[in-house]
Parts: C-alpha cells; structure tokens; sequence
C-alpha cells in the first residue's frame, strides 16, 4: 500500500493533539513534506495573488521580457524544452542586495506578494516549533531567527496531453529535487495531481488538492541543521490537467546569527529509531552574518549556494 502525505490540523497540533504531533513526526522523519490546514494563512489572499500572478504570466512575451532580470532569484523568466515547448514560467521576489521587478500596471501585486510572503513566514515559524515539538525538544530549537531570508517563488506549469500510457518520467515538468532552504510553504492551484514527494521507500507520492489547504517541504538546510534526521522534501512535477497549474511558493531560511542546539533525547524504547539520530546527539550551529558588513561565509551559506546552483543548472 502507498503511504500517504500527512495532513496536519496546525491549531490541533498547537493544542498539543497527540495524535496530530505523531504525524508530524512521521512526515519531517519519512516524507520531508506535510499538508497542513488550519493554518490561519488568509484565503482570499492567497486567491488575490494567485489572481494577479495569473494576469501577469498570460501577459504577451514581449511584455514579460520586461521584467526579466540577470539575477537568478528575480523577475519573470522561462524554460522550453528542446522543442521550443514551454515547460515552465516563472517569476520571482526575494530579499536583500538584488533589486525585485514590478509590473507598472499592477501596483498592487507587490503589497499582495509582501502579505502572502509574511503570511507564510508565520507560519513556517509555527510549523518549526511543531517540528521541535514532534522532536521532544523545546519548541524554540528551530527559530529562524530576527533577519530571515524569504522568497517568493511562483511556477506556472502549461497542459501537455500525453498517452494514457506515457510514465511520470516521460511528463516531467519541474525535476525532481529538494529545496534550499530550511522549510518552504507552497499554495497550489490545478485540476490534477500534478505535484509529487518522494516516498520513504524511494516511490513517487502524489499531493492531492485539498481546497484550502496548503504545502510544507523541509529543505536541505533543515536536513543538514539536524544531522540529517529531518528528510528534506524531495518533489517534482509533472504534466496532466486541462488548465494551467501554479504554485506560490515563499522558501524561508537565515541570514541572522541564530543558534540551532538542540540535544536529542534518548532513543531507547522506541518502536522506530529517527532516520540518522544519535542519542544525546547535540546541533552545530551554523555562524550566518549578514547584512551590514558581507565578512566571511560560513558553511552553512556555502551549502546553500551549491544546492541553489545545482538547481538552476
């Protein structure tokens, strides 16, 4: 039988639902990936970016080219495959240094990014002290600090049709990888399940839509930050569908000095031992400086830019 993702009542979970805890642990231990609902993120704003960002990726190519950048985490930008089909849009928001590109007929869109980009690192917050929490560990252990690194990203993917017969590797749209930063909140919007995790056992795992609810995918620095005992989220996605499907997803990760120590509890007597824990295990924490003086980068930053290099190749 396959497994399912987890689908999590956050304020449950945040009453202290055993039951609700216990499937948290199993998705950060076993699929690096939890659906979560309840979780106070505002519908219609999440509909009004998704709106506005559906005008302005149908905009003419001409138009949209406007809003290119050199820089790979800015603007509006595309890939086709190698017979000039478009596989996937995109356009993107993030924070410091580089600056973000905004369409001048749409002065609204980067208040409705800003809203949708805070919204999500709420509750990123919330979701890494359930992970703490899951952990028996205290609930701050996660914190991701006062200065964190958010970016929007949003994909727009176009509807192939293929044979009934064709396999998911035949239709892939977005490849297969996980994330770079500590956790990534996701809104989806489609007719399919186009959107897949990587199972325990190494079997691709459909996300199905659940209207209102929305994605979380641990991200390598949150796998790396833990010894590897929580899996980062691997997913990819692929054709189907009879209209076009989007995602918004904000990436939240540190920039601030934070301390991530933690101890592992003792493992003995459990019925199952958490993927690579140690018992009395203890977190390193990783040195991030920014933004006033740009000293050393620490290991941590270093790691980053090689996943986020790995991914735009």
């Amino acid at each position: 039988m396959t497994p399912a993702i987890p689908v999590i009542d956050v304020e449950a979970a945040e009453a202290g639902d055993r039951a609700q805890l216990d499937a948290v642990r199993t998705a950060i231990e076993e699929f690096g990936a939890v659906q979560v609902v309840n979780h106070v993120v505002p519908q219609d704003l999440v509909a009004d970016l998704n709106a506005r960002m559906a005008r302005l990726l149908g905009l003419p190519r001409a138009e949209k080219a406007k809003l290119a950048s050199p820089h790979p985490y800015r603007g509006w930008r595309q890939w086709p495959d190698d017979f000039g089909r478009l596989e996937l849009e995109r356009f993107m928001v993030a924070q410091f240094a580089h600056a973000n590109l905004w369409p001048e007929d749409d002065p609204g869109l980067r208040d409705a990014a800003a809203r949708y980009i805070e919204a999500s690192a709420r509750l990123a917050d919330r979701m890494l002290r359930l992970y703490a929490v899951a952990q028996g560990v205290p609930a701050d252990s996660f914190g991701l600090g006062t200065l964190p690194h958010l970016r929007l990203t949003v994909n727009d993917y176009p509807t192939w049709t293929y044979p009934e017969t064709a396999a998911d590797e035949d239709k892939l749209l977005l490849l297969e990888h996980a994330d770079d930063s500590a956790v990534t909140v996701l809104a989806q919007q489609g007719d399919y399940e186009g959107l897949q995790v990587q199972g325990p056992g190494g079997a691709w795992i459909p996300v199905p839509i659940i209207p209102g609810a929305l994605q979380v995918f641990s991200g390598q620095l949150l796998a790396r930050w833990t010894g590897g005992r929580l899996r980062p989220g691997r997913h990819r996605v692929v054709a189907g569908g009879t209209v076009t499907r989007r995602s918004a997803a904000c990436g939240s990760g540190i920039t601030s000095r934070t301390g991530w120590r933690a101890t592992w509890p003792s493992t003995a007597g459990r019925s199952r031992s958490p993927r690579g824990a140690t018992a009395g295990r203890t977190w390193p924490s990783w040195p991030i400086t920014l933004p006033a003086s740009r000293g050393p980068v620490s290991r941590a930053e270093r790691a980053g830019r090689f996943a986020s290099a790995q991914r735009t190749r």
